[in-house]
C-alpha cells in the first residue's frame, strides 16, 4: 500500500476543503435538485401518469417552467454550509487516521481508512442535517407551485418558529445513517484509487489532474451507491408534513415499500449517478489544487 499523505494544517484544511466543497456544489447542484424532486414527487392517482416520468423529463420540465435558475434552487444553503462542513469533514478523516496510528509513519489498511471516513460522517452531520432540511424544502416548493419560503434564512426562521431547533434538525438520524457508512466508502475509495493510479516509484502527491479527477469521481459513485436508500428516506422524512411519520424513518420505510416496492429506495438513482462523478471529481480536484496553492504560498502555516 502506498504511503499516507503528510499531516495537514487545520487552517489549510479549512480553506482547501471549503474550496473543494464549493466546486462540488456548483457542479452538482442542478442534478441534486432533480434527484430531490424525483424522490419526493407524490404518488400518482390511479390511471394518472407520475409528475415526472424520469430524470430527463424532470430536467426538461424544470428548465421549461423555471429556466436555468430553477436548477439552482436552494443552492445558497449548501454553499453557506460547505466551507465549514468540508473543513470538518477532512478534519474528521485526518483525526480518524491519526487515532489509529501508533506512530506518525504508520501506513493504515483500507478498513482503517474506512473507519476514519466514517468518523468524518459523524462530524459533518451537525452542519449537514439542517442544511439538507432547508435545501430539500426549497427544492420541492417550486415544483409544487406553493411558495412558502422566501429563501434559506426565511425557511430556517419559519422552521424554528414552528418547531424550535428540532424542526431545523429534523432528519438528523437519517443523515447519520446516510453519511457515516457513505463517508467511509468515499474516503477509502479515493485513497485506494490514488494508490492504484500512482506510478511505481512516484508519490500520490504527484498524481496528474486526470487521475485525481478519476479517483474523485469514482469515490463519489461508490459513496452514493451506499447512500441512496437512506437518502431517499431522509428526503421524504424531511419534506413531510409535521406528524406524518410519528415513528420516524421506520414509518417512511414501511410506507415506501408497501406502496411503491423496494425499487422506490433507489428513486433518483440516475440523477445521483450522473451527478456523482463530475461533482466529486471537482471536489477532490479543488481540494488538491487549493492545498498545493496553500503549501506554496504559506508553507509554514
Amino acid at each position: 500500500m502506498a504511503s499516507q499523505p503528510q499531516p495537514i494544517s487545520p487552517v489549510k484544511n479549512f480553506f482547501a476543503g471549503g474550496f473543494g466543497g464549493v466546486c462540488l456544489v456548483f457542479v452538482g447542484h442542478p442534478l441534486d435538485t432533480i434527484k430531490v424532486r424525483l424522490q419526493t414527487q407524490p404518488k400518482p392517482q390511479a390511471g394518472q401518469p407520475p409528475l415526472y416520468s424520469g430524470t430527463f423529463d424532470c430536467f426538461r420540465q424544470t428548465l421549461v417552467r423555471e429556466g436555468v435558475r430553477g436548477l439552482y434552487k436552494g443552492m445558497a444553503a449548501p454553499i453557506i454550509g460547505v466551507t465549514p462542513m468540508f473543513a470538518v469533514c477532512f478534519f474528521g478523516f485526518g483525526l480518524g487516521k491519526k487515532l489509529q496510528q501508533r506512530n506518525p509513519d504508520d501506513i493504515l489498511t483500507y478498513p482503517q481508512l474506512f473507519a476514519a471516513g466514517m468518523l468524518s460522517g459523524v462530524f459533518t452531520t451537525a452542519i449537514m442535517a439542517p442544511g439538507e432540511r432547508i435545501k430539500c424544502l426549497l427544492q420541492i416548493q417550486a415544483a409544487s407551485g406553493e411558495i412558502k419560503y422566501g429563501g434559506p434564512m426565511d425557511c430556517a426562521k419559519q422552521l424554528y418558529r414552528e418547531a424550535g431547533i428540532r424542526g431545523i434538525y429534523k432528519g438528523t438520524v437519517l443523515t447519520l445513517m446516510r453519511d457515516v457508512p457513505a463517508s467511509g466508502m468515499y474516503f477509502m475509495t479515493y485513497e485506494w484509487l490514488k494508490n492504484i493510479l500512482t506510478p511505481e516509484g512516484k508519490s500520490v502527491s504527484d498524481l496528474s489532474v486526470p487521475r485525481i479527477l478519476f479517483a474523485g469521481g469514482m469515490a463519489g459513485i461508490f459513496n452514493w451507491a451506499v447512500a441512496i436508500p437512506p437518502d431517499v428516506l431522509k428526503s421524504r422524512f424531511q419534506t413531510a408534513a409535521p406528524g406524518k411519520y410519528p415513528n420516524g424513518f421506520r414509518d417512511v420505510l414501511r410506507e415506501l415499500i408497501r406502496e411503491e416496492g423496494v425499487s422506490s429506495l433507489y428513486k433518483g438513482f440516475t440523477a445521483v449517478m450522473i451527478r456523482a462523478f463530475p461533482a466529486n471529481a471537482a471536489c477532490f480536484l479543488g481540494f488538491e489544487v487549493a492545498m498545493k496553492f496553500l503549501n506554496w504560498i504559506v508553507p509554514s502555516l
